[in-house]
């Protein structure tokens, strides 16, 4: 099944206070650990920019992804995937699966991304998502016959949104640590600091 990742990082990591994009992340800023699992899970990876996309697409430098920058990005996440998406089917038309991800949650890895598609390929189901917490989220994935929910999603939805919307079309596999996304100076230091690492 032919599949394309797209990863997410247009925001402006307002509750950050600066870029959470070029925040370190086991030696690398995060947008380009993100993308660097991307591409070891999927040789076929979109990167949707936004806010400072001049300064994440030089972090990007040199890596095989697709950049597009959504200049409506302040309209938020879900305006960003549309933007992503009609960008991959305007270069591969036939492309049967979209892996949806985001730049900010450091716990997918490019093993579960595989687990995703390989599960995509044998399931019945049109979606297949991460589940963790109480919850199933992103990364997932978005077979063909999803197409058409993504591209009526609103501007400020997610694609959790859907996935919430549509149980009877989803398939799920735990991510561990999936709960864990970076948003605040808080969420930082427990990334880096794990509450059971601490003496």
């Amino acid at each position: 099944m032919s599949t394309t990742i797209l990863l997410l990082a247009a925001g402006s990591s307002s509750r950050m206070g600066q870029s959470k994009q070029l925040l370190p992340v086991n030696g690398m800023p995060l947008l380009v650990h993100a993308a660097h699992e991307a591409l070891n899970a999927c040789p076929r990876v979109i990167v949707v920019l936004g806010a400072e996309a001049k300064a994440h697409r030089s972090a990007l430098a040199g890596l095989p992804l697709n950049i597009v920058v959504n200049p409506h990005w302040q309209k938020g996440m879900g305006s960003s995937l549309k933007q992503g998406l009609a960008q991959l089917l305007q270069t591969d038309p036939s492309v049967e699966g979209v892996l949806v991800m985001v730049c900010d949650q450091p716990g997918a890895t490019s093993s579960h991304l595989v687990k995703l598609i390989k599960l995509a390929a044998q399931s019945t189901k049109a979606i297949i998502a991460s589940a963790y917490g109480n919850t199933q989220g992103v990364p997932a994935l978005f077979k063909r016959q999803a197409f058409g929910l993504l591209s009526l999603i609103g501007d400020e939805s997610g694609a959790a949104k859907l996935i919430r919307q549509h149980p009877e079309m989803v398939d799920v596999i735990d991510l561990p640590g999936g709960d864990i996304d970076i948003d605040t100076p808080t969420d930082y230091q427990r990334f880096l600091n794990p509450p059971q690492n601490r003496r």
